[in-house]
């Protein structure tokens, strides 16, 4: 049974149980609905609603949102718990998610043990609240706190809960705290529908809206969630109730909320796969090879997870460089609130850097993040090699390089694998797994437990250049640069993209990163790029020019003082003239035109890649899309996005884009495929 019911005397204890994270789905709203019939006729003095397994409930079940609701519907459910002449406590361990605090919002008291979690975190599914949240929260914590909580969607701890009076208590033992609750006191408690509402804030509300436009820009539901919440302010409470249900039914079957959706299964889908059986080697201690920008983020990372680190330099200086790179995270973490004194300290215990390869000799992981170099990165790999372990897996941080290549270096090249973190990569959620032809199934395992410690997202990807992620950034860059050349400016492009969802465009995005980085990596390329394929050498002139991003004061933009950045005519100048060089007319484009281009372009990368084996199914590559290079999350990555518009429409639209370069525009046989059968790319792999 998903809900159980017992009698301990004059207490009842209801029970949801419905593994891994009590979501609720028809079975527990049936198993509560019987539960309040059941304490009514038992005449209970109490009831205690708790989770099984040291978890509340973390929401609704989203599997039920692409079929019509069932009864019983959730909010009849609460308001029979709030009504009930038995009282209820909900005693919270684990979380109380969405659908789960409103369980416990509809009960009089809660009481959270303290490491327990309380939060509406609806909106990143693209949906509000539907059983209350909306209308219960304002009443019972005030307007700007309910604001925050629900169009945020960040959970709150117990102690930040307590202060709001989201919850009663806090305590070690929820469920024994509520059975000592004074029975006299229980009864007299206001039920939360029967607080007053607050007032309405018109300045509270237009600030509650500048944020979601500034950080959620584009999505609806926190929009809507405001609108409903301001709403109810001034309707009865079971009014402001239907308002809520009305706004939450049609939410859940929009676009937004479905791509929401399919993220979020991709996600909780990135796990080893199910045919690789290997146990992983489990190491106490890691080496990381570098102390740069990437080795000190990935160091750090790793220590995050309790791992003890040593971090290898080639001699004192850069030595002193990682240790001082390293303290820069912790003491940013600090500065944060994301750990205290003794989370530091703790980092810091765990943490050694060295130019001896012997300080390793216990490691069973290496983390190379050495310079983009296969001669230097063969010189690392063959050290370690030497000084580590026989059963030790080595990993290469490389965002290119041939790991095949790499891996071939040495006695063993089953042990190598890629592990491609992203800057910065204590912070980024992505994680490419680079599998190579000889890579262990040890490997995997080892890399996919890895990435569980790290709380990263895994994707396994196949060697070539620049495996899924790069190689679609490479495109997207490329088709960037073509627009550039042929009539628009990098603030055109960059605006456009933003509209459509990025948090920069390519252009801010390569100023920050550094416009020398994408420099050598064409330079790598030259000797192998198609000499028939259309070349724009803008950016080269941008580094002739010292113009290298905002570590430099200027790249595609200028940033004077380093006070934000502003348009640089002279790199639109820059554009004029190579176009005059290359006897290119110059042409006006609209922002939906750019947009087209560069999103086509990126699909049929895409498509390539998967029709290539080197990702293994378009929900990977919405995960690489999505949680690496910034493509919005509420488009549900790459391909979901791509089977919105359909492939019959996008071979269309390449057909007319190949007239003008065939080359660049030449369409991927999947995407023919799926257009020529009818087949969604997210069925794909």
């Amino acid at each position: 049974m998903s809900v159980t019911t017992r009698r301990e005397g004059s207490v009842g204890y209801v029970e949801i149980d419905n593994a891994p994270v009590n979501a609720i789905g028809l079975s527990v709203r049936s198993g509560l609905q019987q539960a309040v019939d059941w304490a009514e006729r038992e005449n209970l003095e109490r009831v205690i609603v708790s989770g099984k397994g040291g978890m509340f409930a973390a929401g609704a079940d989203a599997k039920e949102f692409d079929s019509a609701p069932v009864e019983p519907h959730l909010p009849d459910v609460l308001n029979a718990i709030e009504d009930s002449y038995v009282p209820w406590i909900a005693a919270i361990e684990g979380v109380a998610l969405g659908g789960g605090a409103e369980i416990a919002l509809a009960c009089p008291m809660r009481i959270m043990a303290p490491k327990a979690r309380i939060g509406f975190p609806e909106v990143t599914l693209g949906v509000i609240p539907g059983a209350g949240g909306t209308q219960r929260l304002p009443r019972l914590i005030g307007l700007s706190n309910a604001l925050n909580a629900v169009t945020g969607g960040k959970p709150l701890n117990a102690q930040t809960a307590l202060k709001m009076g989201l919850v009663q208590a806090v305590k070690s033992e929820p469920v024994e705290a509520a059975f000592m609750v004074n029975s006299e006191a229980l009864v007299t408690i206001v039920p939360v529908s029967e607080l007053p509402e607050p007032a309405i804030d018109l300045e509270v509300l237009n600030t509650a809206r500048k944020t979601v436009n500034t950080k959620q820009a584009g999505q609806i539901a926190p929009l809507r969630a405001i609108e409903v919440m301001e709403a109810g302010l001034s309707l009865p409470f079971r009014e402001g109730l239907a308002l809520e249900r009305q706004a939450f039914l049609e939410l859940r079957s929009s676009d937004q909320a479905k791509a929401l959706r399919h993220i979020f299964f991709a996600e909780r889908a990135a796990k080893t796969p199910s045919n690789i059986i290997a146990e992983p080697v489990v190491p106490e201690h890691i080496a990381v090879v570098g102390g740069g920008t990437m080795g000190s983020g990935i160091a750090y990372a790793v220590l995050n997870a309790g791992f003890r680190v040593t971090v290898l330099e080639t001699d004192s200086e850069g030595v002193k460089r990682a240790r001082e790179n390293v303290e820069k995270v912790v003491e940013a973490s600090l500065k944060r609130g994301l750990i205290d004194e003794n989370k530091a300290n703790e980092r810091r215990a765990l943490f050694s850097a060295s130019t001896n390869y012997a300080d390793v000799s216990d490691a069973t992981l290496a983390i190379e993040a050495a310079f983009e170099s296969m001669a230097v990165k063969c010189q690392v790999f063959a050290a370690l090699e030497q000084s580590l372990p026989a059963g030790a897996i080595i990993a290469s941080n490389t965002s290119y390089l041939d790991i095949n290549e790499i891996a071939d270096s040495l006695s063993d090249p089953a042990r190598v694998i890629g592990l491609h973190f992203f800057a910065p990569a204590h912070i980024m959620k992505l994680l490419e797994i680079v599998r190579g032809n000889k890579t262990s199934d040890i490997a995997i395992t080892t890399a996919f437990a890895l990435a569980k410690r790290l709380r990263k997202v895994p994707v396994v990807v196949g060697v070539c250049d620049g495996f899924v992620g790069n190689r679609i950034l490479a495109r997207y860059r490329e088709a960037a640069d073509t627009l550039l050349i042929d009539g628009s400016t990098p603030w055109e492009i960059d605006e456009a993209m933003v509209e459509f969802g990025y948090a920069m465009g390519p252009y801010a995005a390569q100023d920050l990163s550094g416009l020398d980085i994408a420099h050598a990596n064409r330079r790598r390329q030259d000797a192998t790029r198609d000499p028939a394929r259309r070349y724009i050498p803008i950016a080269d002139r941008m580094v002739e020019l010292g113009k290298l991003g905002r570590k430099t004061g200027a790249g595609w933009y200028r940033y004077p003082g380093g006070n934000g950045r502003v348009e640089d005519p002279v790199v639109a100048d820059l554009g004029i003239e190579e176009a005059h060089f290359a006897g290119i007319e110059r042409v006006e484009y609209s922002a939906d035109e750019i947009r087209e281009r560069l999103t086509l372009a990126m699909i049929n990368e895409a498509s390539d890649i998967l029709h290539e084996g080197i990702a293994q199914s378009a929900a990977d590559i919405d995960l690489v899309t999505v949680f690496g290079y910034g493509f919005p999350r509420w488009r549900g990555g790459l391909m979901h996005y791509a089977d919105t518009l359909g492939a019959k429409e996008i071979v269309s639209r390449l057909t007319r884009l190949g007239n003008e370069d065939a080359i660049a525009w030449k369409i991927s046989p999947l995407l023919s495929h799926c257009s020529e059968n009818g087949i969604p790319l997210c069925d794909v792999g």
